[in-house]
């Protein structure tokens, strides 16, 4: 485990809109802290097995976003480990609550022109699949946006490499850790 891995005593919880980036870089900055990475999407899909696309139009937003919540719960208990949420999983004030008092957040942020070319890669979202992209992530952007800057960290990335954006958040990690402790 990297220095910076040992200094951590809490999970690091990736926040923000989908498409930005926080499964992606998540794994990497994973590797790069020598810690595990676990995606709370995936973890969705295990225990249901069902996409986490498909809980959300199968069940509506409100009973996947409860369920949501009592997974992360369990997730930020236990090993220190970077976890990356679902792009709504931050806005639910209980979810945020629990992950700013028993983890350190990091808001990836990046421009919504970046964010609906990313996401019409695939057809995943169940936000965006009867929708323009661009107005959905939009209106999501606007309405998260209080919510997200409520996390101990900020990080703003755009299609750069997402080395670049893993290094930002050490930086960042390494600052947060020598101003709390």
């Amino acid at each position: 485990m990297t220095h910076l891995g040992k200094r951590l005593d809490r999970p690091v919880v990736l926040v923000g809109l989908m498409g930005v980036g926080k499964s992606t870089v998540g794994r990497r900055l994973a590797k790069r802290l020598g810690l595990t990475f676990v995606d709370s999407d995936a973890e969705i899909e295990d225990a249901s097995g069902y996409a986490a696309a498909e809980m959300f139009e199968r069940y509506g937003e409100r009973d996947f976003r409860d369920g949501e919540r009592r997974l992360v719960a369990r997730l930020v208990e236990g090993d220190v480990r970077v976890i990356a949420t679902g792009g709504g999983a931050y806005v639910d004030p209980a979810t945020r609550q629990l992950l700013n008092e028993r983890a350190i957040t990091v808001w990836l942020d990046a421009p919504v022109d970046i964010l609906a070319e990313r996401t019409s890669r695939r057809d995943t979202r169940a936000q965006l699949r009867n929708s323009d992209p661009k107005v959905v992530l939009e209106r999501l952007m606007n309405e998260r946006r209080p919510s997200y800057e409520e996390a101990h960290i900020h990080v703003r990335s755009g299609d750069g490499a997402h080395m670049d954006v893993v290094d930002a958040i050490i930086r960042a990690l390494d600052d947060y850790l020598a101003g709390s402790g």
